[in-house]
């Protein structure tokens, strides 16, 4: 639980908002099951009995809180409706929910999304990860460490039985996510993942999603919002007669790979209301006199500084071509600080959306003429002492004045242009419901009334039964 320094985290937690600072959850009897898994089922009345059997003896044998197994029937044809009406009939744990349109990514925000168990999870029915790895999978979010986690089938320490083909495909597509949308995660399709509720509560109406990206579209925001996705090495054995379609859906992740960069380049997403608070080590607080972020926003800055300088230097030589010295500089260093100003603002300042872009912008261009100032007077002195001097010494000297130039620039940004916000004012303290209740979208109380009828046959849920 939450320690009584965390007092001093008010003005964070305001400004964050959405998202509580993380919580061990507490140790007791409750009648609300700690953990939901749900297993997401297509047709599958041959698998799904020793499946959900086999999850439900581990569970008894091995996880130390009260638990559900939740069967989320995609529109079954065959005769799965059946199987999992005898298996809730036998195994008070579980229970089923149907629903009338298929997609993974559909069945998991449905149910997820009306759960009451802090702890939500979910795995494929034919089970092909090694179960040992489930409470490995869920200790970190039940113990406050993380907010996500999930099998990872490419860890150094995972053992993987599948052939060449999957292989391939499961180690490109994982390329793709980290050179398209910079992911950091390594596994993004293993089918053995967990959050906590309180995360899904906000970051599942951002995910849009329904079949098989929806794991990645999740994990992408979730990275990106800067929650914490902890990784779990597993045992993995393919099975040969999965069902999975491989060219279409390898299509629409792709397509779904499009379409969530395309939402993160141009900050559509409200992405800082998953942003969470300090937790209670003093190492993590902020420091007075410290500048917050000084050390990641110096290595952006000196990434697109670099790529800014190349940029301008290629400009330079191609208007020199047909124009005087002074005017090849003054072109090649306004479209580049054009550049270097957005690039900045996006990556290095991590400013959203399109707020204040021409303002900064516009400043952007005095900084600009500062640089130019330096840069023309630079190359005024050259001319002045050598009178007409090689092209290599004109480019050896803007180089040295650009570098006195980027200096200049990073301190007028991060004082002037890209301003952190003060938070030495203290925030009127925010109504507790604010912070421990999200506000949620009338999709989650359509999802919510959904699933009352599995309530209602849920001993774990009735305040009646004596278990």
């Amino acid at each position: 639980m939450r320690t009584d320094s965390s007092a001093g985290l008010g003005p964070t937690a305001a400004r964050f908002g959405a998202l509580p600072a993380r919580e061990h959850l507490p140790v007791g009897s409750g009648l609300v099951p700690v953990l939901d898994v749900v297993i997401p089922v297509y047709n599958e009345e041959k698998d799904l009995g020793a499946c959900v059997r086999r999850l439900h003896q581990h569970l008894v044998r091995t996880f130390p809180y009260r638990f559900r197994i939740t069967v989320a029937d995609n529109a079954s044809t065959d005769t799965t409706p059946q199987v999992a009406r005898r298996l809730t009939a036998e195994l008070p744990e579980v229970t089923y929910f149907r629903l009338e349109q298929k997609g993974r990514g559909r069945a998991l925000r449905t149910v997820w999304s009306a759960s009451d168990a802090p702890i939500l999870a979910y795995m494929d029915v034919d089970l092909s990860t090694d179960l040992n790895a489930l409470l490995p999978l869920v200790a970190p979010l039940i113990s406050g460490h993380s907010d996500l986690a999930i099998g990872s089938r490419l860890a150094r320490s995972s053992r993987v039985v599948r052939g060449p083909k999957r292989e391939f495909i499961s180690r490109a597509y994982n390329l793709i996510l980290r050179g398209s949308l910079q992911a950091r995660f390594s596994d993004a399709q293993c089918g053995f993942k967990a959050i906590r509720r309180d995360v899904a509560q906000v970051l599942l109406p951002l995910v849009e999603d329904t079949g098989w990206f929806f794991d990645t579209e999740m994990l992408v925001l979730a990275e990106r919002a800067g929650l914490r996705i902890h990784e779990v090495p597993v045992d993995w054995v393919d099975d040969p007669n999965s069902t999975v379609h491989i060219v279409k859906t390898a299509t629409d992740d792709l397509k779904g790979v499009w379409r969530v960069g395309k939402a993160l380049a141009t900050g559509s997403l409200p992405l800082d209301r998953l942003a969470r608070p300090f937790g209670d080590d003093p190492r993590d607080r902020q420091l007075p006199g410290v500048p917050k972020g000084l050390a990641r926003q110096l290595v952006g800055f000196c990434v697109v500084g670099g790529l800014s300088t190349l940029l301008y230097l290629l400009l330079y030589s191609g208007f020199r071509t047909f124009s005087g010295a002074q005017v090849a500089n003054g072109l090649a260093l306004f479209v580049s600080a054009l550049a270097n100003t957005a690039a900045n603002r996006r990556l290095t300042f991590g400013v959203r959306g399109r707020d204040k872009a021409m303002r900064h912008q516009a400043q952007g261009i005095v900084v600009f003429g500062i640089g130019w100032a330096l840069t023309s007077g630079s190359l005024a002195a050259l001319n002045a002492a050598s009178g007409d001097p090689a092209h290599s010494t004109e480019l050896a000297v803007l180089i040295a004045a650009n570098l006195a130039a980027t200096v200049l620039r990073f301190l007028l940004f991060r004082a002037w242009v890209f301003p952190a916000e003060r938070t030495d004012t203290p925030a009127a303290p925010a109504p507790a419901a604010s912070v421990t209740t999200p506000q949620v979208p009338q999709a989650w109380d359509d999802a919510t009334a959904q699933m009352a009828p599995v309530r209602a046959h849920d001993p774990y849920l009735d305040p009646r039964d004596p278990r």
